[in-house]
Parts: structure tokens; C-alpha cells; sequence
């Protein structure tokens, strides 16, 4: 099964990385260019819409897994929402949006995937599994709603949103095979993570294409349908997945309640976000690529990992994961610089 899995995979990376040297010869001859401004991290105009080439394959690679009967269509049908979201922001990068429109069709995304996924499956806290009944309809589409505008908020210097894509879906993936969780969901995480790899190879510092709203909110509601999946199956699993993702959630949090307080408008674009400050003040994209990487690996992953295998513990374990990351995105934010001042 897992030289299938491993010969699939590998298809998959070399069809994206090809998909999206093909999307970069297409924006450039449209002019579909990130042009730098004032908020942005980048100093050169850019292309973008790479992000097509991942909600392609992967996507393609969902059809084949359900064709094989690797995916129930419960879970294909969830994934399936993904593709109005990638629609929406394909638009969105060729011609910004109302915030209204976009807020819409992500909650009428969440929903549908809640919705085909029986509402929010039942956690595991301590020696006690909790169910939400109705109320798990709501939770489960505000969560799905933020994981999606998560990957949109993150992706912000280069390789980073791919680079955490590809981490958090394969190390879902390995948890996968380590728990009771059945194989649809470590198969459609593996190749997700494949097709975010082969992104990856032309969006590496100094990325050469950027994924625009397409692939961003493609990436987070497909990310959040296979860690409701999982949990449907392992109600320990949600807390190992909700770690993986640490440095995402952390700094889009801390970031979103510190402008609350300050009175800012949340909606509006900024780069106050701890990675943005990091790269300008380490004057690279690559070294907080690296960072968030390494903090993936040697920190949360095991984290992850200890939560699965002592589920009693895992709630608790997402505390000890966040605790340090909380104090090093607050020290890293550190004081509004001028630049955030003058333009909030």
C-alpha cells in the first residue's frame, strides 16, 4: 500500500511543480503581477496564481483516490467545497473583492463541509470524550472559516504558507498511520502535501510565483476537512492537529487580538504579523522560512506525536506546545513599528 501511496505522491509533486512553471509563463505573458506596495514584504514585482496548480492536482488526486475507492464520498464531498473557495480567490487575485463577498462564500464553504462531515466530531478532554450536538454545526464552520483566512493572513513572505502546507499535511498524514484513524485520510493528506511540494520548488526564497487567494484558502479548508475527518474517527486526533498547525495559529491570533486592542480595523490589510517583522528585520524570507521549519519539526511535530500517543494528555499538550510559541511571537511582534503606526 505504501509504495502505491509513495508512487502516487511522486507523480503528484512532479505534476504540480510542471503545473506551476506553466502558471508562471501565464501570468507573466497576462500581467498577472503582485506589484510591491507599501504592506508588502516583497521588493520586486511578481507573479501570481500559483496557487492553481496545486488546487489542480490535488484535487485531481482526490478524484483518483475516490475512483479507487480510497476516499467515501462524505469526505470527497466535503473536499469538494474547495473548489468555489479556489474560485473566489482566483477572483479575488485578479480583481480584489468586498470583504463581504469573500467572508460569504468561505461560511457558505464551511458550512458545506461541516455539514457533509455530521457537524463538529466529539473531543477528547482528559478521561472524557464531549460531544456538541447541534452547537457542533457552528463551532465546526467558524473553525473551518478561520483555518481558511489563517493560510490567507500567513501567506506573506515567501515558502511559507507552502512550506507549512506541506508539513502539517504530512505529518497528518504520519499521525494518521500511528492511530486509529482509517487510510482515506493519510492518503488524501500525503498528496496534498506532494502537490504543495512541487509549489513549493518555484515559491522557495526568492519565490519566482506567489499562491495568491486561490491556493491560500484552497489550502485551509482542505486542511481543516481532513482534521475534522480524522477526528470523526479518533477524537484525540483534533488537538494533534491543531498543534501542527501552532506557529499559524499562534501568530495570527496574537496578532488579530493585539490589533483589537489597539482599535485597528482587523479587516484591513497590514504586516504586523510576527514572521513580517522577522523578515524585515532579519532582511530575508528564507531565515523565517527556515524558522517556522525547524520550529515545525524538533518542536511541535513531537508534540503532536506525544499528544497521540497519551490521548489523555493531548488538550493539555496543545497548552505546553502554545505556551512558548505565544511568548516568542509577542517578543518577535515587540512595539508597533512607525511603519505599522502610519498605515493602520
Amino acid at each position: 500500500m505504501y509504495v502505491e501511496l509513495v508512487l502516487l505522491a511522486l507523480g503528484c509533486f512532479v505534476v504540480s511543480a510542471l503545473l506551476t512553471r506553466a502558471m508562471r509563463t501565464l501570468a507573466l505573458s497576462h500581467g498577472l503581477l503582485d506589484v510591491p506596495n507599501e504592506r508588502s514584504s516583497h521588493t520586486q514585482p511578481t507573479p501570481r496564481g500559483g496557487g492553481v496548480a496545486i488546487v489542480a492536482t490535488a484535487t485531481a488526486c482526490f478524484a483518483v483516490l475516490a475512483v479507487s475507492r480510497r476516499l467515501d464520498g462524505a469526505l470527497l464531498a466535503a473536499l469538494a467545497g474547495s473548489l468555489p473557495v479556489a474560485v473566489i480567490g482566483f477572483m479575488d487575485d485578479r480583481r480584489a473583492l468586498p470583504v463581504a463577498v469573500r467572508l460569504a462564500a468561505h461560511t457558505a464553504a464551511a458550512m458545506w463541509a461541516v455539514a457533509w462531515l455530521g457537524g463538529f466530531p466529539a473531543l477528547r478532554l482528559g478521561d472524557h470524550v464531549i460531544s456538541f450536538g447541534a452547537a457542533g454545526f457552528v463551532f465546526g464552520a467558524l473553525g473551518v472559516a478561520w483555518v481558511m483566512n489563517l493560510f490567507n493572513f500567513m501567506d506573506g513572505v515567501d515558502g511559507i504558507a507552502a512550506s507549512e502546507a506541506t508539513f502539517v499535511s504530512w505529518a497528518g498524514a504520519l499521525l494518521g498511520a500511528l492511530s486509529p484513524v482509517s487510510s482515506q485520510v493519510t492518503w488524501a493528506a500525503a498528496l496534498l502535501g506532494a502537490a504543495c511540494l512541487g509549489f513549493l520548488r518555484w515559491n522557495w526564497p526568492p519565490a519566482r510565483i506567489f499562491m495568491g487567494d486561490v491556493g491560500s484558502g484552497y489550502l485551509g479548508y482542505v486542511i481543516a476537512v481532513l482534521a475534522l475527518a480524522a477526528t470523526r474517527e479518533n477524537p484525540v486526533t483534533f488537538w494533534a492537529w491543531l498543534i501542527l498547525g501552532g506557529v499559524f495559529f499562534v501568530d495570527a491570533t496574537v496578532t488579530l487580538l493585539r490589533r483589537l486592542l489597539r482599535g485597528e480595523r482587523i479587516y484591513e490589510a497590514h504586516r504586523s504579523h510576527a514572521y513580517q517583522r522577522l523578515a524585515r528585520r532579519w532582511g530575508s524570507h528564507s531565515k523565517v522560512t527556515y524558522a517556522v521549519l525547524t520550529v515545525n519539526v524538533l518542536w511541535l511535530l513531537p508534540c503532536a506525536v506525544f499528544a497521540t500517543w497519551r490521548p489523555s494528555l493531548g488538550a493539555a499538550t496543545v497548552i505546553f506546545a502554545f505556551a512558548p510559541l505565544v511568548l516568542l511571537t509577542i517578543a518577535a511582534s515587540g512595539r508597533r513599528e512607525a511603519n505599522d503606526r502610519r498605515h493602520s
